[in-house]
């Protein structure tokens, strides 16, 4: 199995080595996912993916809901279908590019599974949907950037099952988690870089800026697969 998880190390080192070579302007670009792509109440501008694509000179798309969840239907809560029926929907054909933001809303359905019911069901919705968008947009290029590893039950296993699943097609991950970049269960941290003290999702403009680099760098490092 091959996986493709990047360090921050070389992510750098490819961004310097090829941001004058920038083969990615005018491409379209299209972020799928819940709030961290949505960013819950705040602009989308402001997020990291945002203003990467916007220095890369791309056409950016934003195709975030809040609340959204990848295998689970939760339009009773108000948070709209699964991203197993989003994706067919509101990916535009344009797209050159696809990176799915996701996960963190999965892992509430977890919780009290002793038969494994819901983990079942949430491996089976993540394989639909990377498999789905590949066959739907063979053309485009597909990456997918995980959730931070946020220190409550679940958040572990789907990134890990995140990982695996996007390893045995070749696509290029971002692991937050591993990363460490982004400091979700330091309390200080939330207060300066998250949009409340208490969230563990949503980054406010500073807080984006962080990644504005290490964003940049991945979009370049799968530009060249």
């Amino acid at each position: 199995m091959k996986k493709l998880i990047v360090a921050i190390l070389a992510l750098t080192t490819i961004f310097a080595t090829y941001a004058a070579d920038n083969n990615l302007s005018g491409k379209t670009i299209v972020f799928l996912g819940d709030s961290y792509v949505k960013n819950h109440r705040r602009p989308s501008d402001e997020t990291w993916h945002a203003k990467a694509a916007a220095n890369l000179g791309m056409k950016y798309v934003n195709c975030g809901r809040n609340g959204s969840s990848i295998a689970f239907d939760r339009t009773k809560d108000g948070f709209g279908p699964a991203m197993t029926e989003r994706y067919q929907t509101e990916i535009p054909d344009s797209a050159d590019y696809i990176v799915i933001i996701a996960g963190h809303n999965d892992t509430g359905f977890l919780e009290n599974d002793s038969e494994n019911k819901m983990w079942n069901e949430f491996c089976a919705g993540l394989d639909t949907l990377l498999d789905g968008i590949q066959n739907k947009f063979p053309n485009a290029r597909l990456a997918y950037v995980t959730p931070w590893a946020v220190d409550r039950p679940g958040f572990t296993e789907v990134n890990a099952q995140i990982i695996k699943a996007c390893g045995e097609r070749g696509i290029p991950v971002l692991d937050m988690a591993a990363l460490g970049a982004i400091e979700v269960n330091n309390p200080e941290f939330r207060a300066k870089y998250f949009q409340g003290p208490n969230d563990t999702a949503h980054l406010n403009s500073q807080g984006h800026d962080l990644l504005v680099p290490l964003g940049e760098a991945f979009l370049q490092l799968i530009s060249l697969k």
